[in-house]
């Protein structure tokens, strides 16, 4: 039996916007904490919908949520410029309830800075 184009539509339709604001929560980021920390690069996702990369820093591994990859694109960070044990500074927002992770406002590579958001 098909379904009527207009009962999927009700189904899929509120289905997909919930799942699209539950991936990017940024409010729970604590926007009043900015973290600068410099580390070195144990792995890099350079993918959609955004980036991630970790950072050890300190004797903590820090989870860093980049910007989707064609923002990086634009931007001027491409997937080839960083790579795991390459030394990164990342300077962005705390996580407020999950330890260890940050979302980047800027990451440096090099001596290149780019701006994220």
């Amino acid at each position: 039996m098909l379904l009527p184009a207009k009962f999927l539509l009700l189904i899929f339709l509120p289905l997909s916007v919930a799942l699209s604001t539950l991936h990017h929560g940024w409010a729970n980021y604590d926007q009043t904490k900015t973290l600068d920390y410099t580390g070195l690069v144990e792995e890099i996702k350079y993918e959609n919908p955004h980036g991630m990369l970790q950072l050890r820093h300190e004797n903590k591994t820090w989870t860093v949520v980049l910007a989707p990859p064609s923002r990086m694109n634009s931007r001027g960070l491409t997937k080839d410029m960083i790579q795991p044990g390459d030394s990164v500074r990342v300077v962005g927002y705390p996580h407020k309830e999950v330890k260890e992770e940050m979302r980047a406002e800027r990451i440096y590579v090099g001596d290149k800075k780019i701006e994220l958001r």
